[in-house]
């Protein structure tokens, strides 16, 4: 197991790869041809709604399912029809599965004695992941009398100490209350920096998958809509779905109306415009209807003021609601286009709040600026590969 964190990852060295994979269920298609390459070292995540694929998506990698068509390949070897005790994988489950008859120690080794490995051998290994996972001392331990992030880390410490090349995780985080799971989640990144074995997780989770992964796809109906960073996400959503799942999203129906020296100017309902970076608009538009967004927390809300000077993109408005949430306030603000934009703003005592009924001005940089095709418009596999 190797000590050396991400940083010794092999960038370029693809651990899992799905080209083609369909699996139906009873004529249901609940996973759609999907082509996705997985590399070694990576904390990945299949994030999505109930039942957009992505649960099948890690069983059918564990061999608890088999495709309907398609291939899967682990280490450069075809899996696709391979029982899950012939792969070089271990699970995570929801429920952590762990034996209440057997104390930690026993649960830990259960896998290194099923391979006969030598007692000194299971000894030293069970002992170095226990502090890995920050529960040493606890060999004698009966389950119950563990708390559920103990419980969590003991599974996990159970699936790591056999080194897979390959560790799922399907939504183990389910069960822990608010405050325990961002911890753990913390934790849980810490743990597969220092392992540096190819983590895969399946949540519904926004913040848990922006918070651990350094890449993740986002899931709809058995299809791949996103996929990148988490920032790279976050910040060039690539279909109106993506926008608005992974965080929250103000979005505009406009229509493109030209573009100049890199930029698109979008034409709103009511003859306001928007400028668009035309390196992020959507590509093969089927016609000049597009949705302009911008997240709430990059937009300048200002009390309106004809000498205002602003740069970027502007909108003005009133304020519906004003709500104060500690860290910040937040707005609803009616523009005159008859549209509502949602606006996060630091509390940092720069200026007054504007408050409910007055007029006020949106502004903020172009280069924050993002277009999607609207949501009735389909976007290809091959397309969002590109």
């Amino acid at each position: 197991m190797s000590d050396q964190g991400t940083s010794a990852k092999l960038a370029d060295a693809v651990n899992v790869s799905l080209t083609n994979v369909t699996k139906s269920f009873d004529g249901m298609v609940a996973v759609d041809e999907l082509n996705l390459d997985i590399n070694e070292g990576e904390f990945f995540s299949l994030l999505g709604p109930s039942g957009c694929g992505k649960t099948t998506t890690l069983r059918m990698i564990g061999g608890f399912e088999e495709p309907t068509s398609g291939s899967i390949v682990l280490g450069g070897r075809d899996v696709t029809y391979t029982a899950p005790y012939h792969r070089d994988v271990n699970t995570v489950f929801q429920s952590y599965a762990l034996f209440p008859h057997l104390d930690v120690y026993e649960n830990v080794a259960f896998g290194l004695r099923r391979k006969k490995v030598g007692k000194s051998e299971v000894r030293t290994k069970v002992g170095n992941i226990l502090e890995i996972v920050d529960l040493p001392g606890y060999e004698k331990r009966k389950v119950n009398q563990l708390s559920g992030g103990q419980q969590q880390r003991i599974a996990l410490a159970r699936a790591l100490v056999n080194e897979p090349a390959l560790l799922l995780l399907d939504e183990p985080m389910s069960a822990l209350d608010a405050k325990l799971r961002h911890q753990m989640q913390i934790e849980l990144k810490s743990i597969q920096s220092r392992v540096g074995i190819t983590f895969l997780y399946v949540t519904h989770d926004q913040e848990e998958a922006m918070t651990m992964s350094d890449r993740l796809v986002v899931m709809r109906q058995g299809r791949i809509e996103g996929i990148g960073s988490p920032q790279d996400v976050y910040d060039n959503p690539s279909t109106e779905f993506v926008a608005t799942f992974l965080g929250a999203s103000n979005l505009l129906a406009g229509k493109v109306a030209g573009q100049s020296a890199g930029v698109t100017t979008i034409t709103l309902g009511v003859g306001s415009t928007l400028d668009v970076p035309t390196s992020r608009l959507p590509t093969s538009l089927s016609g000049p209807d597009v949705k302009v967004g911008v997240r709430p927390e990059k937009i300048r809300i200002h009390v309106y003021d004809e000498n205002l000077a602003t740069v970027g993109n502007t909108l003005r408005g009133r304020v519906r609601v004003s709500t104060f949430t500690g860290v910040g306030n937040q707005y609803l603000v009616e523009t005159s286009s008859g549209d509502d934009i949602t606006v996060y703003a630091q509390n940092i005592g720069e200026e007054l709040a504007p408050r409910s009924g007055e007029e006020v001005v949106l502004s903020w940089p172009v280069e924050h600026t993002f277009a999607v095709r609207p949501a009735e418009t389909s976007i290809s596999n091959d397309e969002l590969a590109s």
